[in-house]
This record gives structure tokens, C-alpha cells and sequence, in this order.
């Protein structure tokens, strides 16, 4: 259920498991898990790079950023780095670099490994040339002062009438006084998170400290259109 009466005003356009911040040319996306598909012993449905990157490719095409940020978890695997990663993560390179745009990472807690086979731009927490910010993985408190922080790491997803959906979770004033937004994972391949029940203390980030607050968005591909609903403590019961 939306609601008609709820309105966000954002500093950002939402997309496909990402999102774009126009006045910073900037586009964020988090949890990529390159090499769930190998590293798993079940047949993966789909070859999670080649389908990471054909949409990180569409998103480019559609908002020719200056800068791509991947807030945490490019990698998956935390022990080894499992075969087709390292082609997967120079098309990645290339795909960015090839649109005109910078890749900037901020390393998650899966991507122990990352050094070793990337070697562009890591920090753990990248300002936003809007000035307003903060991009990190989320799996630990900032230490960047921010406006606004944008983070991954829970991959959340809203059960809507017994349908799983990946989604967005906006939280105005809600971290020190800042404002979070927390990405769905841009694998196709992740579960998520069913955040319809789920309490403070069921996040994994710090940052998420009453969900209740938090108002869910989930992007509705087939019209490009993005559905914002009340926040979880008025609408998880009802949907």
C-alpha cells in the first residue's frame, strides 16, 4: 500500500538498486558480492556479474555521473578471491572509466580481500561533492561528520502482499541528527533483509537505530516510477 499523501523531497533520484545525486553528479550503489555466484555450491539463476555490470552499464548511459561510488562489498568471498572475480572487477573498471566517470570504493566487511586484486581508489568513508555526503558501507559508525549518509550492508527488502521486493529505507534526522539512506544490494543474487518486522537491534548497522522512522521506497521497474510508503511503524501491519 502507498500512500497518496506521503511526500519525500530528496536530494536524489532513485534507480534500479542505486540511486543518483544530480548535484553532485554522483552515482552509489552498494553491496555488488562479486563471486556469490562461484563461491556458492548452488547453481546461481543468473551470472551475477555479467548481470551487475549490463545494469551498472544502463545506469550510466541514463545519468552520466562524474563519479561512481560502490559503498561496501564489491566482493563477496572473504577467504579467496573464486575464479571470473578479478575479469569481473577490470570490466567493472573499465565500463566506468569508459563512461567518463571516476570509481571510487568504500570497503565493506566482505571485501577483506579487495587489495589484492583492485587497485583504484579506496577510502572508508568518501564526502560527496555536495558537501552534505557521506557515502560508507554502513558495518561501522562514521567517523565523518555528515548531512546525510548513504550506506549498504543490510540489504533491505519489503514484503509487499507476500512479495519480496528489494527497497530503499530514507531516514530523515535519524543518525546525530543526519538524515540515512540505506541502498538494496545491486546483486540480484542477494536474499535481503525483509525489513517489515524488524527491529533496531535486527539491523546490522549502526545506523539504523529505530526503523520505525524510516520511510521504504521501492523501485517499480516495469513503470520506472518509485513507490515511497508511510514510514515501517505505520505501514508494516498493513502491507
Amino acid at each position: 500500500m502507498t500512500d497518496p499523501d506521503v511526500e519525500i523531497d530528496v536530494p536524489f533520484s532513485v534507480r534500479d538498486r542505486a540511486i543518483f545525486l544530480p548535484a553532485a553528479e554522483t552515482l552509489v550503489l552498494a553491496d555488488v558480492h562479486l563471486g556469490k555466484a562461484a563461491a556458492s555450491s548452488v547453481d546461481a539463476p543468473i551470472d551475477d556479474g555479467s548481470d551487475s555490470l549490463e545494469r551498472l552499464r544502463g545506469h550510466l548511459v541514463e545519468t552520466t555521473p562524474e563519479t561512481v561510488v560502490v559503498a561496501g562489498d564489491l566482493l563477496h568471498s572473504f577467504s579467496r578471491i573464486p575464479h571470473g572475480v578479478e575479469r569481473d572487477l577490470d570490466r567493472l573498471t573499465d565500463i566506468v572509466e569508459g563512461a567518463g566517470a571516476e570509481l571510487i570504493v568504500t570497503p565493506g566487511n566482505h571485501d577483506a580481500l579487495l587489495e589484492d586484486v583492485f587497485d583504484g581508489e579506496t577510502t572508508a568513508e568518501y564526502a560527496v561533492g555536495d558537501g552534505e555526503t557521506v557515502v560508507c558501507h554502513g558495518h561501522e559508525r562514521p567517523d565523518a561528520a555528515a548531512d546525510r549518509y548513504i550506506v549498504g550492508h543490510d540489504h533491505p527488502a519489503l514484503s509487499i502482499e507476500g512479495r519480496k521486493r528489494p527497497c530503499f529505507l530514507y531516514g530523515p534526522d535519524q543518525y546525530e541528527g543526519a538524515d540515512v539512506l540505506v541502498l538494496p544490494a545491486f546483486t540480484r543474487l542477494a536474499a535481503g533483509s525483509t525489513v517489515n518486522g524488524m527491529s533496531g537491534r535486527d539491523f546490522q548497522t549502526p545506523l539504523v537505530p529505530t526503523p520505525d522512522a524510516f520511510y521504504p521506497a521501492v523501485r517499480d521497474a516495469a513503470s520506472g516510477e518509485t513507490l515511497w510508503f508511510p514510514p515501517l511503524g505505520r505501514c508494516r501491519r498493513l502491507l
